[in-house]
């Protein structure tokens, strides 16, 4: 083999990953599709029930501890840490429709800014998960948690408030749909993210932070 005709072969594999790493990050199906059987392997297992509340969304949902935090609700937990607004939306059919929930809660965004999407994107990507929602379940509330401020994400926060306001007008403009500020209250005197509340990567919620959600989310949830 030829020098050259190795460098050349080197440089077809490089772009061939390149495009295959592009394409994974664009496809949902591909990055998430494991983590989405799982779900349906333990649905298979023990069926959740219908008529509860599902929380869907990225690691701040799947670290929650949802059924100690809402003793008095049925809860399903179908969070995915590190997916976006537009994971939910591809995988709406498989892990939020099919279980007929009461309401629907989301926390997502949050890595779709850290991954250079536009709040104009992330605005948009929840207004199509919300119609795709709705044409299975017209009438099924939506909440939609604001993408919370961070101390390992905080020089995102101009970008993060621009893309809160964007969907809390959603919210205002359309019925059933609610808008859950965690923004504020998770704002210390100085301006920045209260410490308290955060594990020691300074991006999750540690018992202090959930507590405040808690505190914030109880109220919005609908009753059986």
């Amino acid at each position: 083999m030829s020098l050259k005709f190795a460098f050349s072969l080197i440089g077809c594999l490089l772009i061939a990953n390149l495009n295959s790493t592009a394409a994974d990050e664009k496809n949902p199906s591909t990055r998430w599709e494991s983590t989405i059987q799982k779900f349906e392997q333990a649905d298979k297992k023990q069926s959740p029930p219908k008529g509860a509340i599902l929380f869907v969304g990225s690691s701040s949902i799947r670290l929650w501890d949802l059924e100690n935090s809402f003793p008095e609700h049925t809860v399903i937990n179908r969070g995915f840490g590190g997916s976006e607004v537009a994971d939910s939306l591809f995988y709406a059919d498989r892990i939020v429709t099919k279980h007929q929930p009461r309401q629907v809660v989301m926390y997502a965004g949050d890595n779709d800014i850290a991954h250079n999407k536009t709040p104009e994107t992330v605005a948009r990507d929840f207004r199509q998960f919300v119609k795709k929602v709705r044409q299975e379940l017209p009438n099924v509330p939506i909440a939609y948690i604001a993408i919370k401020p961070s101390l390992s994400r905080w020089k995102l926060a101009e970008t993060m408030k621009e893309a809160n306001a964007l969907i809390e007008q959603q919210c205002e403009a359309n019925e059933n749909l609610e808008y859950i500020d965690v923004w504020n209250p998770m704002i210390g005197k100085d301006g920045k993210p209260r410490p308290e509340l955060f594990r020691d990567d300074g991006l999750h919620l540690n018992k202090k932070g959930y507590t405040l959600w808690n505190s914030l989310v109880e109220p919005v949830l609908v009753d059986e």
